[in-house]
């Protein structure tokens, strides 16, 4: 269980120091979380610490329950733990996940706008709309903020009928983004087509304020070729 553990601790210590490198976040402005779920353990950043200071040994280890275990840092876990562990009860085949405040993704969020998919560069990642969790009420902010967090963002996939698989993003509205995937690098990964994604659609919102939506037949060629079961990008065997 050690080196397993400590391979985790080593791949979300680096998934979050990335945070800063690839220009996704600012201060300490997002976190990544990743889980081993034969254990039913997952491990998180600790809260505030800069993401230059950070160190594999640092990562907190959490169990199923939210209860911070021997097998990590004694240091609080990210504010957001809660937000992170429900979707890692929910959405039962995801491995990692990334939240940032990365600018043109949060100004989708915090006009609680829908991000539509307008080409192939989103396709490729998303398979249509990146939706939009509805608001927090009153009472859920004062309750349980970050689990309630959580829970609209579930609340949000089962009302549309949204495979977590196919739609690895969710923009949470008046805060910010959500990605997973099936490790923390490729939760990273997804935030970053995500904010990449939302800065292009901007751009073409801004150039044609009436632009339609992809074309279905498109969308779902980019999307299969990299996702579907007959998908043939990339290299065989290749992660």
């Amino acid at each position: 269980m050690s080196k397993i553990l400590d391979a985790l601790k080593k791949e979300v210590c680096e998934a979050n120091r990335a945070l800063e490198t690839s220009g996704l976040v600012k201060l300490t402005w997002g976190n990544v979380s990743g889980i081993d779920r034969l254990q039913g353990l997952w491990c998180i950043k600790p809260s505030g610490v800069a993401y230059g200071d950070l160190k594999p040994e640092q990562m907190v280890v959490l169990d199923m329950e939210g209860n911070v275990t021997k097998h990590g840092s004694a240091l609080r876990p990210s504010s957001d733990t809660k937000t992170h562990l429900h979707l890692y009860r929910e959405f039962i085949h995801i491995g990692g996940i990334t939240h940032t405040h990365s600018v043109y993704a949060t100004m989708f969020a915090q006009a609680s706008r829908e991000l539509p998919c307008f080409g192939t560069t989103h396709a490729d990642h998303f398979y249509g709309t990146v939706p939009v969790a509805r608001a927090l009420t009153p009472e859920e902010v004062a309750d349980d903020y970050e689990h309630h967090t959580g829970v609209a963002i579930v609340e949000r996939f089962w009302e549309l009928g949204l495979d977590p698989v196919e739609m690895p993003a969710v923009l949470q509205a008046h805060h910010a983004p959500f990605t997973w995937g099936k490790n923390a690098m490729d939760s990273l990964k997804n935030s970053i087509a995500l904010e990449m994604c939302a800065q292009m659609a901007l751009g073409s919102m801004t150039l044609h304020p009436g632009l339609g939506k992809i074309p279905q037949h498109i969308l779902e060629k980019h999307h299969l070729r990299k996702h579907g079961p007959g998908a043939y990008y990339g290299q065989q065997g290749a992660n």
